[in-house]
């Protein structure tokens, strides 16, 4: 573990050029996937998760810590800054107004392998994985500025969202 005061003058130049990325989870049924996405999300420096529909959060609807959240997530959740809102629509629409740029990781006729997607250090990103089932709806899909897919070589059609979400943010904010 390391704190802002050890890091290498490499490694804050480095942090000082990675994109501004905030993900948004929408319908993501397994809480283990969820508490994955936090501790990603906190190795790889995202500023903030949203979490809406029926998206689990690290806490009950009375506030208490949920154990099987912190069990996946190792207490990222507590360092991930995180809220939940109901509607994805309207999240996205604020975004897009601040500038945004609308990611959707989801297999489509539009989509395009993640690899041929370059950001820039200045670029703000708003990404939202596909749920576990159905994947992005055709609403949101409509909103995106991007939607990029990871090309499968084997017989599965896809990856566990938090494995692919890692994929996604590794290459995006890593380039």
């Amino acid at each position: 573990m390391y704190n802002d005061k050890s890091m290498s003058a490499k490694t804050l130049e480095k942090k000082n050029k990675i994109p501004e990325c905030i993900i948004l989870l929408n319908d993501i049924r397994s809480i283990t996937n969820v508490g994955a996405i936090f501790r990603t999300a906190d190795a790889v420096g995202i500023k903030q998760i949203i979490l809406s529909g029926i998206t689990p959060t690290p806490t009950d609807r009375f506030g208490r810590k949920r154990d099987d959240f912190t069990k996946s997530a190792l207490g990222a959740e507590e360092i991930v800054s995180w809220k939940y809102q109901e509607k994805p629509i309207s999240i996205i629409n604020s975004y897009k107004k601040q500038g945004y740029k609308i990611i959707c990781l989801e297999q489509d006729s539009r989509s395009i392998d993640y690899k041929q997607l370059k950001v820039r250090g200045s670029d703000k990103i708003l990404l939202i994985p596909g749920n576990e089932i159905d994947g992005v709806p055709k609403n949101i899909l409509k909103k995106a500025d991007y939607i990029l897919e990871i090309p499968m070589n084997g017989i599965k059609e896809s990856l566990n969202i938090s494995v692919a979400t890692g994929i996604i943010l590794y290459r995006l904010l890593d380039q």
